[in-house]
């Protein structure tokens, strides 16, 4: 193949607007064109294999209505909104509603009673956002939480819950976004549970810092009839900042799904929905290789791009996805704090089995000794991103800071430099490989 690493990464630049918000670079601005908001924004099928298509009009409306419900209910730019939701379409609005007045969005879907009430209380969480399946969490936490006055429930009655059908019903969906730019805090992710609660504080412009490394993990879309799909939720930094805010950024259709998916029922959503691109646990794709080695004798499928993240894929798990799915995996290092730091993109440069890849174009990146110095080739380190990429321009993926702790914020750094937390070394080629601690 025509290696073009070093042409793509020498000529990237950093394109930030002054002025830039998550929910209108996603939503609003495809909505705004009567034709690109026919669009197809949303395949959803819950577990009962019921199906509904929701359009980028359709989101918006709904986005709008939500917003201005949360305006009326006394939400502020800088307030922070909990989102517990299963996998839907009403989860991509609640964000963007969120978003695009300026507040917060806090997905905490899925958490116990204890860790759920310390992320309430961290984040000083006055209003939430739930649905049937995750109400019962959220009302048992907001027992322990009393400042938590606003619940809005979708699918479900309840004394202290206003109903989201309710709520919409009353608003118009016109709707004025609130300026912000790309510093201004917009999601806030806690992890999983642990007794500091630590709540990773992203950006608007985080989005845009993480298009370099989607696209190239996508294989150079968008494309016609590029369909995308995460089953990572889409409460978590996978699901929401890897996944579907990209997808959606680029116009392109989602598919979301509620409920467990097996190695199964991946196969079959995967040729039902002929999705084209997927950003893919790699616990996933090892149990579906086990579960059918050969799935295009069973299934007519449409991949074009398979990206993977949370592990690394030895090169017989490699094998069998150029051969089994029918195009190799590209596979990706994000952290909560950066998405999209290194990775593969096959059709742009070789990938090499068992590394970790080379950094994502507009990325600075470099193995560190414990001194903070960068490595030499071969010498094991800590791999850094630089606060600057190699121009000097800030890099937009950054995240601000870990809410209401700036000293372990700092504790990451060293000098300009964020430490992943990941330990490697590099080759004579660039090419980042995993060290043992």
């Amino acid at each position: 193949m025509n290696d073009q690493y070093s042409e793509l990464y020498s000529s990237y630049q950093w394109l930030v607007p002054s002025q830039f918000n998550i929910a209108q670079a996603c939503v609003h601005r495809w909505a705004e064109n009567p034709f690109e908001g026919r669009r197809i924004a949303i395949y959803h099928e819950n577990e009962l294999g019921q199906r509904e298509v929701w359009t980028y009009s359709r989101l918006a409306e709904t986005c709008g209505k939500l917003a201005n419900g949360l305006l009326k209910m006394g939400v502020q730019p800088g307030d922070r909104v909990a989102v517990t939701m299963e996998q839907r379409p009403e989860l991509a609005a609640a964000h963007m509603a969120i978003l695009s007045i300026g507040a917060i969005a806090t997905p905490l879907s899925g958490y116990p009673y204890d860790h759920l009430t310390a992320c309430l209380n961290d984040a000083d969480i006055r209003v939430a956002i739930t649905d049937a399946d995750s109400a019962p969490g959220l009302l048992g936490a907001q027992a322990r939480r009393p400042a938590l006055t606003q619940i809005v429930g979708l699918d479900l009655e309840h004394e202290a819950v206003i109903p989201w059908r309710t709520l919409l019903a009353r608003q118009m969906p016109d709707l004025k976004l609130v300026s912000t730019r790309p510093a201004t805090p917009a999601l806030l992710f806690y992890g999983q549970p642990d007794p500091q609660a630590l709540g990773t504080l992203l950006p608007h412009g985080a989005l845009i810092g993480s298009l370099p490394g989607f696209v190239a993990s996508q294989n150079w879309l968008p494309q016609k009839g590029d369909i995308f799909w995460t089953p990572s939720a889409w409460s978590t930094h996978a699901g929401l900042a890897l996944g579907i805010l990209p997808a959606l950024y680029f116009g392109l259709p989602v598919l979301s799904v509620a409920g467990y998916v097996s190695a199964q029922r991946a196969l079959e959503l995967l040729e039902r929905y002929q999705v084209t691109n997927v950003h893919f646990p790699a616990a996933l794709l090892a149990d579906i290789m086990s579960h059918t080695p050969s799935p295009r004798q069973q299934h007519q499928l449409a991949l074009r791009a398979v990206a993977s993240h949370d592990g690394q894929l030895d090169q017989p798990a490699r094998d069998w996805c150029a051969n089994a799915l029918g195009c190799p995996v590209n596979q990706t290092l994000s952290r909560n704090e950066a998405s999209y730091l290194l990775g593969d993109s096959y059709r742009k440069w070789p990938p090499m089995a068992g590394s970790i890849g080379k950094p994502y174009p507009g990325h600075r990146i470099a193995v560190l000794d414990s001194l903070g110095r960068p490595c030499a080739t071969g010498k094991r380190g800590e791999i850094a991103l630089h606060r600057y990429d190699q121009y000097g321009h800030p890099d937009p993926s950054l995240f601000l800071g870990y809410w209401g702790n700036d000293a372990a914020g700092h504790a990451r750094f060293r000098g300009d430099w964020f430490l992943t937390g990941v330990r490697a070394w590099i080759d004579d080629n660039g090419y980042y490989w995993p060290a043992e601690s």
